[in-house]
């Protein structure tokens, strides 16, 4: 049953693989939640398949089959009911009762309609057929965006003390960004260089060449808040985002698995061995 103040049967997150991890490296997926609670379905203006096009469709399938023994968070519910990439004070005045407007400077993410709680989404224009109240959002942060943050920094914590060093690669999608020929089919966020150290990149870029996929690093994504909050490289703790482009994965209509998901997910395992293998030298010497 649904605890108090949960709108959905469906978890908030599912947790793959063991609390304590056996790995230094954590696995995220926070965009690719296909549940659609009923107090959403209710207030929108847009029809439902729209907001597709906020996920990062079937991303989660990329991560489950990628995973071997790391600890894999995957978020259920969708990211038009809460961005989990987004801080807690992204709030949007123009939806969100609750949004305060002093101390905290617009993204301009935020002030495109992407905050916290999407306002709009694609050519489809605004979401919602109200404004939000603030207790209403506060309910989903207390519900959804906290404990997966949550969840996420104890495994982050319990790797590094058992290693020495913890790594989270978190799984994004993107729309293709141009010819696959010429444009990168994978890019590599780390905030510049705020949320890993460069070696990662640098292993990750290499392997990405020898399985043939373009890359570039930072542009036009350089990771947002799942990165600021959990990547502290002084400390051990590095955190880098993955866009695959959709196209790498997904069926032709950009709707389903395609046919090139086996070959990303061994993209994406070959990565994963090769984070882990750069990250492990570290980890032996603190032992």
């Amino acid at each position: 049953m649904p605890s108090q103040g949960q709108v959905t049967s469906t978890p908030s997150f599912v947790r793959h693989g063991p609390l304590e991890p056996l790995t230094p490296v954590i696995l995220s997926v926070p965009h690719a939640g296909r549940d659609y609670p009923l107090p959403l379905r209710s207030s929108i203006r847009v029809p439902l398949a729209a907001l597709k096009g906020l996920e990062d469709r079937y991303a989660d399938a990329l991560g489950l089959d990628a995973r071997g023994a790391e600890t894999l968070f995957v978020a259920q519910r969708a990211r038009a009911w809460i961005d989990l990439n987004r801080a807690e004070h992204e709030r949007d005045p123009r939806l969100d009762d609750g949004a305060v407007t002093i101390g905290h400077p617009q993204s301009a993410k935020l002030r495109s309609g992407l905050g916290l709680v999407p306002r709009r989404v694609g050519n489809s224009g605004d979401i919602w057929q109200r404004r939000l109240s603030a207790d209403e959002v506060q309910m989903r942060i207390h519900a959804d965006h906290r404990p997966y943050h949550a969840a996420i920094a104890a495994a982050l914590a319990s790797a590094r003390v058992r290693f020495g060093v913890a790594v989270l690669v978190d799984i994004h999608s993107m729309p293709s960004l141009g010819s696959p020929a010429s444009a990168p089919r994978l890019v590599l966020g780390d905030r510049f260089g705020k949320s890993a150290a460069a070696r990662f990149i640098g292993r990750i870029e290499g392997v990405a060449r020898a399985h043939g996929v373009a890359t570039a690093a930072n542009a036009p994504y350089s990771g947002g808040h799942i990165l600021e909050r959990h990547g502290e490289p002084r400390r051990g703790v590095h955190a880098i985002q993955l866009e695959f482009d959709r196209a790498l994965y997904l069926d032709s209509a950009l709707d389903g698995p395609g046919p090139g998901l086996p070959a990303a997910t061994q993209l994406l395992r070959a990565i994963i061995d090769a984070v882990t293998d750069e990250a492990l030298p570290t980890a032996i010497a603190a032992e």
